[in-house]
């Protein structure tokens, strides 16, 4: 598992400890539980990546400060046979 680092206020600190000691889960689970549950009412589950990348599709489709990357990739391709 990969670590990640939040910021909870005092009051959700206290609730997630009041929370643990009531249910006997660790307040890490109780967080892995709550991620959980986000990302599948999101219609994502957190164990498939491909529908993660996936909704992330079209994320920059109507940016106008991108470059050209068919361009780029012709000159790195260029490049790339001049060597």
């Amino acid at each position: 598992m990969a670590a990640a680092q939040i910021e909870l206020s005092p009051a959700q600190l206290a609730g997630l400890a009041e929370l643990a000691r009531e249910t006997g889960k660790t307040q890490e689970d109780l967080l892995r539980d709550a991620v959980d549950s986000l990302l599948e009412d999101a219609g994502l589950d957190a164990l498939d990546w491909r529908t993660i990348l996936r909704a992330g599709e079209g994320l920059w489709e109507h940016r106008t400060d991108l470059p050209d990357f068919e361009q780029l990739r012709a000159e790195l391709d260029r490049d790339l046979w001049n060597k």
